[in-house]
């Protein structure tokens, strides 16, 4: 529960200390003193969005910071599993800079806007006119209807399986898409892979028959110079090798005369064994050259079929070609591939959609169950808040599909009056019977949660009497259970409170501030004075105050 409010430079609250105890805490004051101030301060520790149009003073920060005792709500696993430190008494911080930035702390540890939001909602629970219009969306009727059916541990594995299931069905749409894509590719890509496979492609070949294609294309020409080379070496008439042998003789003669002669022998020695090599290797390869008409044409063929296939496939050479019939294998591979996750997927939702069928029906089960019971309180709380002919239903219709909260679409159903059947809350319900409704759900709730505190902003407006005074016992009945913490204007309401706050605007200095006062019993029989008689407080209002604190025990 809250049990400590600093709030420090915002709207018109220059610095202000509230404490707060178990029960039923009044709020009272003039209209615009700053009661709802508070509650937007409060706000700002719940995780909701501001900037620095909050501040009172433009060039100094605002600090709001809750003080909360929480042992007694479950809330150590939180704490551990979002690394924060855990104090049966925590703090709750917002601060707010004078360039509109904002941080937050949990025990002092800095942390993100939505992980305070996540603590605040499990913490308090506050209830404006806002709130009042949340009975007409579906998801908050069908928690209202959990709260009392208890489905939450059901609701847990449901979600568990749901999260599965929804991922799961986003692949199966994107397989899906995807296949169909891959119809309109198969045959294409096939017909593709098997014209590159049917091309027996092999590395380096296209340089090969290039070299093989320019030798046969020139097959005479290369020959016919061969030959002319190797008549030069080695025929029978003059020729190379021929005066070669001749001036190696003539060398042979003098070399022993002849300085250096023996050397100049050997050199021409080595030139003729160099030569006749040459020659003999000349006359191998003449004899290899042959025209081949038909290996040329079977060469050409050949690349013709290359060319042809590095021109379709925009590619400049057979390593090229190589790499795209293997790119269009590996397309294929991902395409039959593709259609196996999506048998696998298909399989894994039947499987999911049989546990969410079973789970769904639970909870529906469970959520039918208990309408009858709350339909009877709710009835039973609006005759005693005055409406002695509310008509009050729930309406559970299946869903074609499955939800976050299962298959079931709630609707409050209500009526007033006699002559007129239960219909659609949020078209026949006036503003006054929605706080009314509202005040009876709460009030039911507060057995079923475990919610420390709940803050009405005048859930009393528009009803006066005997009903305002069975409001007040409501809410101090709520107070048993909860700290409830209740704006109001009412008198009957203001008397039943276990304390009493009293907000007014304080003009003695250069600016006008928001001040809380905490009221003593005499000030007290004063403030309900004035909310019985007006401004000019009489003895009758301030006898009648007294009668309504003292029927309350105050």
């Amino acid at each position: 529960m809250l049990v400590k409010l600093y709030v420090q430079n915002y709207a018109l609250i220059k610095d202000l200390d509230v404490e707060l105890e178990d029960g039923l805490t009044i709020i009272t004051g003039e209209t615009g003193a700053g009661k709802s101030i508070l509650l937007g301060a409060l706000s700002l520790i719940l995780g909701t969005r501001a900037d620095s149009s909050v501040l009172l003073k433009k060039n100094e920060k605002c600090v709001v910071e809750g003080t909360f005792r929480i042992e007694n709500y479950d809330l150590s696993e939180f704490f551990a599993s979002n690394e924060l430190d855990y104090e049966p008494v925590s703090i709750l911080r917002r601060e707010i800079n004078p360039a509109g930035k904002s941080r937050a702390f949990i025990n002092d540890t800095p942390v993100t806007i939505n992980l305070l939001k996540e603590l605040g909602d499990r913490l308090i629970d506050i209830h404006s006119q806002h709130q009042t219009l949340m009975l007409h969306d579906n998801s908050f009727q069908l928690n209202v209807i959990d709260s009392f059916a208890g489905t939450s541990k059901l609701k847990d594995e449901y979600k568990l399986v749901y999260n599965n299931f929804r991922m799961l069905s986003r692949e199966f749409d994107q397989l899906a898409e995807k296949a169909d894509r891959n119809k309109a590719d198969l045959e294409y890509l096939q017909f593709q892979l098997n014209q590159l496979e049917d091309a027996k492609l092999r590395e380096g070949e296209q340089e090969e028959l290039e070299k093989e294609q320019e030798l046969l294309s020139h097959a005479e020409e290369i020959k016919l110079g061969l030959s002319n080379a190797s008549n030069l070496f080695s025929s029978d008439t003059t020729s190379v090798l021929m005066l070669l042998k001749e001036a190696k003789a003539a060398l042979s003669k003098i070399a022993e005369f002849l300085p250096n002669g023996e050397e100049i022998l050997r050199r021409s020695e080595s030139s003729f064994i160099e030569l006749n090599d040459l020659a003999g290797e000349i006359e191998k390869l003449a004899a290899t050259i042959d025209a081949d008409p038909h290996r040329l044409a079977k060469v050409n063929d050949r690349l013709d079929t290359l060319y042809s296939l590095n021109q379709k496939h925009r590619v400049t050479g057979l390593n090229e070609l190589i790499a795209k019939r293997e790119d269009i294998r590996k397309q294929l591979k991902s395409i039959v591939t593709s259609d196996e996750r999506m048998s696998q997927v298909e399989d894994a939702l039947k499987i999911e959609t049989a546990i969410l069928k079973s789970l769904s029906e639970g909870i529906s089960v469970k959520r039918k169950n208990i309408l009858a019971d709350v339909e009877k309180k709710i009835i039973d709380l609006l005759k005693q808040l005055g409406m002695p002919n509310a008509k009050f239903r729930v309406s559970l219709t299946k869903l074609q599909d499955f939800t976050s909260s299962g298959t079931d679409h709630a609707d409050f159903l209500f009526s007033a009056n006699k002559q007129i059947e239960p219909e659609n809350l949020s078209k026949i319900a006036s503003g006054g019977e929605l706080s009314r409704v509202m005040l009876s759900l709460k009030s039911l709730l507060t057995k079923n949660n475990n919610l420390p505190t709940i803050i009405f902003d005048e859930i009393d407006a528009g009803v006066s009497g005997e009903v305002a005074d069975k409001v007040g016992q409501i809410l101090a009945g709520m107070g048993k259970y909860m700290q409830v913490v209740n704006i109001t204007h009412l008198p009957q309401v203001a008397s039943r409170g276990t304390k009493h706050y009293y907000v007014y605007k304080d003009d003695s200095g250069d600016s006008t501030i928001t001040r809380v006062k905490l009221l003593t019993h005499e000030e007290r029989v004063n403030e309900v004075a004035k909310l019985l008689s007006g401004s000019e407080i009489t003895e009758t209002a301030i006898r009648n105050a007294k009668e309504l604190l003292k029927a309350a025990g105050k």
